[in-house]
């Protein structure tokens, strides 16, 4: 008979090995010595023990599931059961037990880690639900769309939660971007309308800019483009394949006329200009007709300067007013000499200011008779009534005088 701490062969040849629980039989051996029985079931342990321990590496190591671990242990639980094997069995099932332990502790923080991603990613979805939800009302067109493009992609590298959760959420971020592709699809729908208006609205001012560019009416017209320039401008952007074009012919068609227009001022500036030039050498020759000693002569001389004025043309606005006052000051003159004239040489006038100054005269004189009386009467407020009355009366006929002298007297 033969033994180890471990087993022992009997004289049978019967293999056991020792446990907690007593001796078990191995298994039998006819083929050698006792020896060589139980090196070859010591053998046997160490294969379970080198595989007891590449699964503790892979379980700590690894991501082998929980479900696989567990399969593996209970495989090699059942060989160590099965009491092939020579050595501490006892030993074999501790670890064997640790492991399990270990797989469930692995087991639940992965539970955790599982629920805590599900949780982080529901916190993520919710997020871009939400902020597809607030884009979909957005009128910022490319950047919104671009944004919802970028949530999509977002979305994609997301963890799945449990199907009802995960369907609820996407049904909520995709009603988000259906909503803005429709509202973003009437809006080019309605921009297409309001620029095919712009563009027949254009056409027709286009039209009438191009029937005006040949008139030689310049004020009306120019107003009229003015106005077409408003209406243009309220009009609105037609497509851009059409815009370019049809601003180049409305613009056109305004150039023609504005130039036409610069070319015919140009010409009557330069006109205006050689007229002011005449008037103010006319307006120069009636001023040397001042002071007027000869007023015949003076009429006569201004008469043919002004018939030669007349046949003159425009002058420039601005300067219109200053030159043809100068010519004005000089026709006043002409006539303030006239009224001088025929006051003094008018003999109804003249005898007229003759009469009233007789009559002042003689009432001045009566009032200086009368004062001279009532002092020597005493009677002073008498004479002082009559003071204050002779003063207005002899006014009156110092201005009266002074009428006189005009007509030469």
């Amino acid at each position: 008979m033969s033994s180890d701490p471990w087993g022992r062969v009997d004289e049978t040849g019967t293999v056991y090995v020792r446990t907690a629980d007593g001796e078990k039989v191995v298994g039998s051996w006819q083929a050698g010595s006792p020896d060589e029985a139980l090196a070859y079931f010591e053998r046997k342990y160490e294969g379970l023990v080198v595989e007891i321990g590449l699964l503790e590496k892979r379980v700590r190591t690894t991501d082998l599931s929980s479900k696989d671990a567990l399969t593996a242990i209970e495989h090699l639980r059942e060989q160590v059961d099965a009491h092939h094997a020579v050595g501490d069995l006892d030993a074999l099932r501790a670890r064997l037990d640790k492991l399990v332990e270990l797989v469930e502790a692995r087991r639940e923080e992965r539970k955790a880690q599982r629920a805590k991603q599900s949780d982080e990613a529901r916190q993520a979805k919710e997020a871009l639900v939400a902020e597809a939800e607030q884009l979909a009302q957005s009128d910022q067109w490319r950047a919104a769309g671009e944004r919802l493009r970028a949530l999509v992609d977002t979305w994609k590298g997301l963890p799945r939660l449990d199907r009802k959760s995960d369907d609820e959420l996407w049904h909520r971020f995709s009603h988000a971007r259906s909503a803005f592709s429709k509202r973003r699809k009437q809006h080019f729908a309605q921009l297409d309308a309001q620029r095919e208006e712009a563009r027949r609205t254009k056409e027709r001012l286009v039209a009438e800019a191009e029937s005006l560019s040949g008139s030689t009416d310049w004020g009306p017209t120019a107003a009229r483009y003015r106005e077409l320039m408003s209406e243009w401008k309220a009009a609105g952007r037609a497509q851009r394949e059409h815009e370019e074009d049809l601003w180049n012919r409305f613009r056109g068609a305004q150039d023609v006329f504005f130039a036409a227009r610069s070319s015919v001022f140009a010409e009557r500036d330069a006109e205006q200009a050689e007229n002011l030039k005449l008037k103010e050498e006319l307006a120069g020759e009636a001023e040397k007709l001042l002071p007027i000693t000869d007023l015949k002569a003076a009429r006569a001389a201004f008469r043919a300067i002004n018939e030669r004025w007349e046949a003159i043309g425009h002058v420039p606005r601005d300067s219109r007013p200053k030159v043809e006052g100068r010519m004005h000051a000089v026709e006043r003159a002409l006539q303030e000499a006239e009224e001088a004239e025929w006051r003094r040489t008018n003999p109804e006038a003249r005898a007229r200011a003759e009469g009233l100054t007789g009559q002042l005269q003689a009432a001045v004189d009566k009032l200086k008779g009368q004062i001279e009386q009532a002092r020597a009467q005493g009677n002073t407020a008498k004479a002082e009534k009559l003071e204050r009355e002779l003063e207005g009366r002899q006014a009156l006929l110092d201005q009266a005088l002074r009428g006189l002298q005009e007509f030469g007297g």
